[in-house]
């Protein structure tokens, strides 16, 4: 059986730890500056500045006292509206996933897995969603189970763009309907944005970007316009994009991408 990233309860899920004071923690825990610097956002000092100068908040409030504590297990900080991991435990990796490989630490048929990319780390990763077998792109690994919860689930819709390569001329008409809606055997669905990228030899290159997290969502969209899919690959994922990581390749988050995936896991849901 595939493994699964633990669960979160209904707190975790609307992103705040289990008894987390909306407030600094004046009498527990460390010092903000040094739990700062132990996280890599500066220098202690550099830290320091930042707090006096109003560009640190805890649990939501906006902190400029040297003194604050703060539990690294428990309180939410950011600094300049970016939120900042203070657990230093947490690991997190951008995969370019092959097709041929499915998105399972274990797969009971014994398919081609997501174990050859983790390997090397001393953590235990697992896959944050799902990408099909027959799909490559980019697909997020980490030991946070909290925000691996959190982003996988539908019903907080991170957005997703795609490059799908499918049969057929696509005419502008046909981005037209796809941004407007296709009926599916489980319902509606409408592109966030669609365009053609390129066409010819029999084929077309197309661009969809969407919220849906519905199994194998691209590729029933195109079958219902006519253009079935010949390739996809997913581009990006929330604020992260491959850029030019190569295929089956691994690194980890820069510290700006992982406040931004934080600071979008951490907003309130709709």
């Amino acid at each position: 059986m595939s493994e699964r990233p633990p669960q979160a309860s209904d707190e975790h899920r609307a992103g705040e730890h289990p008894g987390a004071e909306h407030r600094p923690a004046e009498n527990r825990g460390e010092r903000l500056q040094k739990v700062l610097a132990a996280a890599g956002v500066a220098s202690r000092r550099v830290c320091e500045q930042l707090i006096v100068e109003g560009r640190v908040e805890v649990n939501g409030r906006v902190v400029t006292e040297l003194g604050t504590r703060v539990d690294p297990e428990r309180d939410r900080v950011a600094v300049d509206g970016s939120a900042v991991q203070l657990d230093t435990s947490k690991r997190y990796v951008m995969l370019n996933k092959p097709t041929g490989v499915v998105s399972s630490m274990r797969d009971e048929h014994g398919r081609p897995d997501l174990r050859r990319f983790t390997a090397g780390y001393e953590e235990r990763l697992f896959n944050v969603g799902r990408l099909d077998a027959e799909t490559s792109g980019l697909l997020v690994l980490t030991n946070d189970g909290e925000l691996a919860h959190v982003l996988a689930h539908p019903s907080f819709g991170v957005a997703k763009t795609y490059v799908a390569k499918v049969r057929g001329l696509v005419t502008p008409q046909t981005i037209a309907r796809l941004k407007k809606g296709v009926d599916l055997d489980d319902g509606p669905i409408a592109a966030d944005q669609a365009r053609l990228l390129s066409r010819g030899d029999g084929s077309s290159l197309v661009e969809l970007t969407l919220h849906s997290g519905r199994n194998r969502i691209v590729r029933r969209m195109m079958d219902a316009v006519g253009h079935p899919v010949l390739e996809l690959v997913r581009r990006s994922f929330g604020p992260l994009t491959l850029g030019s990581l190569r295929l089956g390749e691994t690194r980890e988050l820069t510290r700006a991408e992982l406040g931004a995936l934080l600071t979008l896991a951490r907003r309130e849901r709709p």
